[in-house]
C-alpha cells in the first residue's frame, strides 16, 4: 500500500464524523485554509494521542479534559 492511501483510512474518517474533539480540531484546520490531506493527517495524529492518553492513564475518554 502506498503511503498516500493511508489518508483515507476509516479510523480518522470515523473520528472526524463522530468524535467532537477531533471534529472540532479538523474543522479549525480547514478554516485556517490547511490542505485537506494535511488536516486529515493532523486529525489522525490527534486520535493517536487521545488513544495513547486513554491507555496510559487507564481512564475513559472525556472530551472536557
Amino acid at each position: 500500500m502506498r503511503q498516500r492511501h493511508l489518508h483515507t483510512a476509516p479510523a480518522p474518517v470515523a473520528a472526524i464524523t463522530h468524535n467532537p474533539v477531533v471534529q472540532q480540531f479538523y474543522g479549525k484546520l480547514l478554516d485556517q485554509k490547511k490542505h485537506q490531506r494535511a488536516a486529515m493527517t493532523a486529525a489522525m495524529r490527534k486520535l493517536v494521542h487521545i488513544c495513547f492518553g486513554v491507555l496510559k492513564n487507564q481512564q475513559a475518554f472525556s472530551p472536557t479534559m
